[in-house]
């Protein structure tokens, strides 16, 4: 499968095709910059798993091979978060992810910065191509998200005319990804040891997406309201001379 890409900064038309990972290929990204990015990614995912978010077709990853073909040159590039709502075979293992050939083009590709050379930002055309360039023109990605945790920057950028627009918040900080039904934006505070700016999800009521810690935190404190609301109403029944235990109908 093979398409031609007009409408770019160049007069040299690109040929793309999609094509599977080649078994001796080597990621061009190194798989982890520091220890921070695993924590960022897998506390995006936590979330949408709690909340019953994630299904069987789509594909969540970090780190991990995004395919193409261009001008019989192959590329892939390792964002550090990507959504993908559907594939076309559900696999319990992948290495890497070729759109078109194996199911939709991702939504939703996320870039955390970690150093200062630029490559998040890169339009760089010819081989190997640039991030930027690559989920813009290559792979034609909605939404492209460009996170600074230590200054808690967020850089929202959509789609539109076949280049990426940066998209102002809304009053509450955050952008509403259509794709996902859930609202992105940014939170301060400590997990896993790690204190500082996260990514968060946020539903369309505006409830935040909790953390399994956090979901254990509100339950425990539900039970304490309710065993506190209990010792209360027993403690009015004996006021009133009345025994807890011997209630009509108990």
């Amino acid at each position: 499968m093979a398409t031609q890409l007009g409408e770019a900064k160049s007069s040299t038309e690109l040929i793309i095709s999609w094509e599977a990972l080649p078994a001796d290929f080597q990621l061009e990204d190194e798989p982890v910059e520091n220890t921070g990015q695993p924590l960022l990614a897998g506390a995006l995912r936590e979330s949408l798993e709690i909340s019953g978010f994630i299904q069987p077709q789509m594909l969540i990853a970090s780190n991990f091979g995004l395919c193409a073909t261009i001008n019989d040159q192959f590329v892939a590039k390792a964002p550090d978060w990507v959504y993908v709502p559907a594939v076309n075979e559900v696999l319990a293992e992948r290495k890497s992810y070729t759109p078109n050939l194996e199911g939709e083009i991702p939504a939703v590709v996320m870039e955390f910065l970690s150093d200062t050379d630029g490559t998040e930002y890169s339009f760089k055309r010819i081989y190997p191509p640039g991030k930027w360039f690559f989920y813009e023109q290559i792979l034609q990605v909605p939404i492209y998200v460009i996170f600074d945790p230590n200054g808690g920057l967020l850089e929202y950028y959509q789609l539109e005319n076949r280049r990426y627009e940066l998209q102002q918040p809304d009053e509450n900080g955050r952008h509403w990804i259509d794709s996902m039904g859930l609202f992105l934006g940014t939170w301060q505070g400590t997990k896993e040891s790690r204190t500082g700016y996260w990514l968060r999800w946020w539903d369309k009521a505006g409830n935040l997406l909790p953390w399994a810690v956090e979901q254990i935190a509100q339950e425990r404190q539900r039970a304490e309201q309710e065993r506190q609301q209990k010792e209360r109403l027993i403690a009015y029944l004996q006021s009133q001379g009345i025994d807890p235990n011997n209630l009509p109908g108990s």
